[in-house]
């Protein structure tokens, strides 16, 4: 008995394999949660109560229901409806509008919050209330929640694991078929760990970097 680490360098190849889909559904998941959470937004405050209806349903459905759920009534649910979706796509999908409802809710508040008189300036300037709120008021409004749309990404990375229950071959689903293998959960579970602190590591880095950029653009 004992730790032995010298096991994990013969599954090196399937835990780089698991990263790398790790960091492709946490990329694809982060992309649609945030211009989905733009488009919630809009809907939420710009369309027409029949329309906000079924939003404010869809926001309740995915803000009071465990992802885990979620993941399940895409993956395993919409087949009976004749929808067959990968497993990776039910994933990004999942993650994806689960975050972006999150998101949505951070942009509503941004976009309020932008003085009216930015709005009336773009009109006055020919632009339609549509263009102006494209083009002058979600991009400020975008600016100022970058830091707490960052914070959605990093938890979004951690949940990422989930979708190893649908069978996408993520960093933890790989760890779990190593362990399947060799019988060594602590220590597969540990380099798994390490390996997500460095991903983390790198996206905190990326997100920085854009909140840098959308700051020295005011």
């Amino acid at each position: 008995m004992g730790l032995d680490f010298s096991v994990v360098p013969g599954f090196a190849d399937a835990l780089l394999l698991g990263v790398l889909w790790t960091i492709a559904i946490t990329v694809a998941a982060a992309v649609l949660s945030f211009f989905g959470g733009i488009l919630l937004a809009v809907i939420a405050l710009y369309a027409p109560l029949l329309v906000r209806l079924p939003f404010r349903f869809f926001a309740w459905l995915f803000m009071g229901t465990p992802l885990l759920l979620q993941l399940f009534l895409i993956y395993f649910g919409l087949v009976e409806l004749g929808i067959d979706l990968p497993a990776f796509v039910a994933g990004v999908i999942g993650l994806g509008l689960h975050f972006a409802v999150y998101n949505s809710e951070l942009i509503q508040t941004a976009i309020v919050a932008v003085d009216r008189g930015q709005m009336e300036a773009a009109r006055t300037l020919g632009l339609s209330r549509g263009q102006a709120l494209v083009r002058v008021v979600i991009p400020q409004a975008v600016r100022d929640v970058i830091p707490p749309i960052g914070n959605n990404m990093i938890a979004l990375l951690k949940d990422s694991a989930l979708v190893s229950v649908i069978g996408v071959s993520e960093l933890t689903l790989s760890a779990q078929l190593a362990i399947g293998r060799t019988y060594r959960p602590f220590e597969f579970y540990a380099v798994a760990a390490v390996l997500y602190y460095f991903i983390n590591l790198g996206m905190e880095a990326v997100l920085r970097r854009i909140e840098r950029r959308t700051q020295l653009s005011r």
